[in-house]
């Protein structure tokens, strides 16, 4: 859905936030002519003769919520305090010092340092105790992340004092002084094997196309003459951003997408300059996860028969926003128009039966069986036909359909086995681990890593040693399915090798077991992808 921010419209959706499109000009809510005044004549009122004390602010907010709710889905009011969070994911930077961490029995633990940020021109390294920032003591119970970000964060220029604690080294003071800090969209640019790259997109920001351009490059660099372009859960953004890669991938003057409204002028937007990989097969894997300008993406490479779509049928989100600012910082994104496929699909799902059953279409999903395994979700939309460039019949109205299905595997990743994954018990025992064993762990690269490292048994032993005796029976049982176990294995490997390769360590071993992936590269490597993309 695109909505004018900072001067661009965006498209994205958010399971509570969403974006969308083109370049438009900033507007401001002041400009809207012909305004009703009746909203502050009723607050003025109650404010000057109800009973009792009131909150204008909170009037105004439940207000604007009401009003809101007659709409669509997509049109949301986002309050002044909450604008700049939302902001940040999409400018591609924040100013901050460039560390991540980890809480790790109530100290904070830097796992990873910016290169050339802050940070690491002061000296801050891997594996630093975070005692405090400033005169806040931030070791000890009741410590958040969220407390330390905000702590961390501040305007661009300003220092911050930090006392760390070195592991045999003692404790060290430092005083960094902030700066824009990059906050990647593009997660991993790999090589699956020696002819097959792979990008994973988390969101389209204001870099997202600049860090796509670079990471194909160095992939084709290496021989990359397949790409799997993965959009999964990726909600959306910049529409320009999704169109620009959209470019690459299309010949000269195809149609990428159309935006059209009542009170909206149809626009189009079409590939122009010779794209940096109009040649060699293209798969794209999207899920229920991936929407607006992930779904404008994959229908341009759908429609034109550019390649394939790999996974589970897109959220299905096809409006168009544009965001107006108000005087006091807050902001509303206001549905203008519709966005349209190459075939002239709209692939907006229904909200006929308001708010909470919209955006309770995942459960919907997951119960009538959609998501596990019974493919069998027909036209999922209106039922009107429409036409790929080589006469395959797709359909709009419910998101984007996959042309090669894969459900999700129930039987391996249950919700308890994820829940463990994703646990801070595990994420202690994986960083216990790797800071025990960092000489032994200076792997030359992630092949070298992935090849030789076998001590994965040994990190989930130490996680289990860790567990309540409830907790420890759970993954027992969860263990007994082998294939389970083997996933949770690999999933304590891939976590090593973030801290050790970043995400493209990471990355590269998740992967090896990925029912998507693994079917994307059957397909591309097979007479079936021909087949498809041929529309026989």
């Amino acid at each position: 859905m695109p909505l004018t921010f900072s001067g661009v419209l965006i498209a994205g959706m958010v399971l509570g936030f969403n974006l969308h499109d083109t370049l438009r000009n900033k507007r401001d809510i002041s400009s809207v002519a012909g305004r009703d005044d009746r909203l502050e004549e009723i607050i003025g009122l109650i404010n000057e003769r109800y009973v009792d004390t009131v909150n204008s602010n909170g009037l105004y907010k439940e207000a604007i919520s009401g009003i809101l709710k007659s709409l669509d889905p997509h049109t949301v009011y986002i309050p002044a305090d909450e604008v700049q969070s939302v902001n940040e994911d999409l400018d591609g930077n924040f100013p901050g010092i460039g560390v991540e961490f980890s809480i790790v029995r109530d100290t904070v633990e830097v796992t990873s340092v910016t290169e050339k940020g802050p940070a690491g021109k002061a000296g801050v390294e891997v594996g630093d105790k975070l005692l405090r920032v400033g005169d806040s003591m931030v070791a000890g119970k009741g410590i958040s992340s969220e407390q330390i970000i905000a702590m961390l964060k501040g305007k661009k220029s300003t220092s911050v004092a930090l006392t760390i604690k070195r592991p045999c080294n003692g404790v060290k003071q430092f005083s960094i002084v902030r700066d824009d800090i990059p906050l990647y969209s593009v997660d991993a640019s790999i090589m699956l094997d020696g002819k097959t790259g792979f990008i994973k997109i988390n969101r389209f920001s204001a870099t997202t196309y600049d860090e796509f351009r670079e990471g194909l490059t160095k992939l084709k660099a290496q021989g990359a003459k397949q790409l799997i372009l993965d959009l999964r859960d990726n909600p959306g953004g910049y529409l320009s951003a999704a169109t620009s890669i959209a470019d690459d991938l299309l010949g000269d003057n195809k149609l990428i997408v159309y935006t059209e409204g009542q009170k909206a002028p149809k626009s189009e937007f079409k590939a122009t300059a010779e794209g940096l990989f109009e040649e060699g097969k293209v798969a794209v894997l999207v899920d229920e996860g991936s929407a607006s300008a992930s779904e404008i993406l994959a229908g341009a490479i759908q429609d034109w028969d550019r390649g394939v779509i790999i996974g589970r049928r897109t959220f299905g989100k096809g409006l168009v926003q544009e965001q107006y600012d108000m005087p006091d910082g807050a902001a509303l994104r206001l549905t203008i128009a519709k966005y349209y496929t190459p075939s002239g699909r709209c692939i907006q799902r229904s909200f006929a039966n308001g708010r909470e059953a919209y955006m309770e279409d995942y459960e919907k999903r997951f119960e009538s069986g959609e998501l596990t395994g019974c493919d069998t979700i027909g036209n999922c939309g209106n039922g009107v036909p429409f036409f790929t460039s080589h006469h395959r019949t797709v359909y709009g109205g419910g998101g984007i359909k996959p042309d090669v299905y894969v459900p999700y595997d129930t039987t391996k990743l249950t919700a308890a086995l994820m829940n463990m994954i994703l646990s801070p018990e595990l994420k202690t025992a994986v960083w216990d681990y790797f800071m025990q064993n960092k000489p032994a762990l200076a792997y030359k690269n992630i092949n070298d890593f992935s090849k030789s490292f076998n001590a994965e048994k040994q990190v989930v032993n130490n996680y289990i040693a860790m567990l309540p005796d409830a907790d420890r029976k759970s993954a027992a049982r969860q263990f007994t399915n082998q294939a389970s176990y083997n996933y949770f294995r690999l999933q304590v490997k891939a976590q090593l090798a973030r801290f050790l390769f970043h995400d493209n360590g990471y990355y590269s071993i998740r992967l090896q077991d990925d029912a998507v992936v693994n079917k994307a590269l059957e397909t591309l490597n097979s007479g079936r992808y021909s087949h498809l993309v041929a529309g026989k």
